[in-house]
Order: structure tokens, then sequence, then C-alpha cells
């Protein structure tokens, strides 16, 4: 009978451990949030509740490169 307490036990211990690791990562994840004192220009995201970290909102720009090759494919042409 030792045995088949000691196997529930460490069954239930298992599982409880599970359910917080799980738990943790869920909170631990970081959650993208609109901040009204920044302004549309920056993206905050929140870890845990705890840990907040904004960054300004990056713009897609069109390389150099590529301007400068439909440039002149355009001048060529016309």
């Amino acid at each position: 009978m030792t045995i088949s307490r000691l196997s529930r036990k460490a069954l239930a211990i298992a599982v409880a451990v599970v359910a917080l690791a799980a738990a943790a990562l869920l909170l631990a994840r970081p959650q993208p949030f609109e901040s009204a004192v920044l302004g549309a220009d920056w993206e905050c995201t929140q870890t845990a509740f705890v840990l907040t970290s904004c960054a300004p909102r990056l713009r897609e720009e069109i390389p150099a490169v590529e301007t400068s090759r439909k440039d002149a494919i355009r001048q060529t042409r016309g």
C-alpha cells in the first residue's frame, strides 16, 4: 500500500507543478496595449503585470535600393 500512496502523491505533485508552470507561462507572456500618454507612435507591452516596455512603432519604409531601381526603370522608358 505504501507504493500506491507514494505514487498517488507523486502524481498529485506532478500535476500541481505542471499547472503552476502553465499559469506562470500565461502570465509571463508579453501583452500589447495602447498607451494614451505616449500616443499612437509608440508600441507598449506588459509582462506579468509588472514589467512594461515601450518602443517607437516601426514604419515601413521603402529601401533606397528599390527606390533607385524603380526610378531608373521609369527614366529609361520615358
